[in-house]
């Protein structure tokens, strides 16, 4: 595999911070795995056509991070993989659908990383930790909801985690964007704890409708710190 463009010095092209991998992102969310329906895994999935007969796994995943800073600024994504697809060395999960609220994220994560990153409007508004106050997180798109979430952490205690535990080919993804093949393999390090999605809703034209499936799996993540290195990529 050839390697991706080369890190460096930032720079500001069309009103937009070009900024090559590694990237340094620290920040707080949610992750959640979601057993869906058959058809909406296989159809309502938004995975590109060449790959959508490889999907497997009978589990979707849904995060939502709001990032307090990146090489790009702060910003906020919601994304969604639909399980493993098949790529030229073996299978890997990919990022299906993802909103963020930047365009620099937008134009950097597609050229880094060629993760389909589109952008959008969110609003935010966390609950009181202390006295289990509910996160509530709104997607807009040209005026309309794309999608709402409503979560509330668990009370127990925060457990560690870091990507390094596990094996790489477990943490590493892959995407297929304009003509070419990516691999990278996120790490990250922060702590967890048990969380519930509270209610949801979503414009299943623009995002997977995940209320239609069942939530095995929820957690909070806080004071996360993440590398998004260099992928490898190559021409498809």
């Amino acid at each position: 595999m050839d390697r991706g463009a080369e890190g460096g010095r930032e720079a500001q092209v069309n009103d937009v911070v070009t900024a090559p991998a590694p990237w340094q992102l620290k920040g707080r969310g949610y992750i959640l795995a979601v057993r869906l329906p058959a058809l909406v895994l296989k159809e309502q999935s938004f995975i590109d056509k060449a790959l959508q007969a490889t999907r497997r796994g009978p589990l979707a995943y849904v995060m939502f991070v709001d990032y307090e800073s990146s090489n790009v600024g702060p910003y906020r994504e919601l994304l969604f993989i639909p399980g493993s697809l098949q790529f030229s060395d073996g299978r890997y999960l990919s990022v299906s659908k993802i909103y963020v609220s930047a365009e620099a994220s937008v134009v950097n994560g597609r050229a880094n990383w060629g993760i389909p990153k589109e952008r959008c409007d969110f609003g935010v508004r966390y609950g009181d930790d202390g006295a289990g106050g509910a996160d509530q997180i709104t997607l807009m798109l040209d005026g309309h909801i794309l999608a709402e979430l409503k979560f509330r952490q668990r009370r127990s205690c925060k457990l560690p985690f870091n990507t390094g535990w596990l094996p790489k080919r477990w943490v590493t993804l892959a995407q297929q964007l304009g003509g070419r093949e990516f691999h990278y393999a996120p790490a990250a390090r922060g702590s967890i704890k048990p969380a519930r999605l509270l209610a949801s809703n979503f414009n299943s034209a623009l995002f997977p409708d995940i209320s239609q499936g069942r939530v095995v799996a929820c957690v909070k993540v806080t004071g996360f710190e993440m590398t998004f290195p260099l992928a490898e990529t190559r021409e498809l």
